[in-house]
């Protein structure tokens, strides 16, 4: 396989990937991006914790999706992430809007 043919196959995952977010994004009512992955969800729990001056925050999504393109699955049923770094939760606007 050639570099060009593995950009083409990259490229066409990650407009797949994108047009599953698009269809699916209407069932979910938060969106949580961390430093490594991107999901919608529509449960979410965050719990800061501070150990010995560390800080780190433990999130807890049920009912999610995880944008990743090597993922076989992408709908979790529940989702634990810990992390040291920056947390984004965002709620969605509802249908009503």
């Amino acid at each position: 396989m050639s570099a060009e043919d593995l950009e083409r196959y990259e490229t066409e995952i990650e407009l797949q990937l994108y047009k599953e977010y698009r269809d699916v994004l209407p069932m979910f009512a938060y969106v949580v991006e961390t430093e490594r992955r991107f999901y919608l969800t529509n449960k979410v729990t965050m719990d800061v914790h501070n150990e010995n001056g560390r800080v780190f925050f433990e999130l807890n999504l049920q009912d999610a999706w995880v944008w990743d393109m090597y993922r076989p699955a992408r709908f979790v049923a529940n989702v634990r992430v810990v992390t040291f770094k920056d947390v984004n939760i965002e709620e969605l606007a509802g249908k009503e809007l």
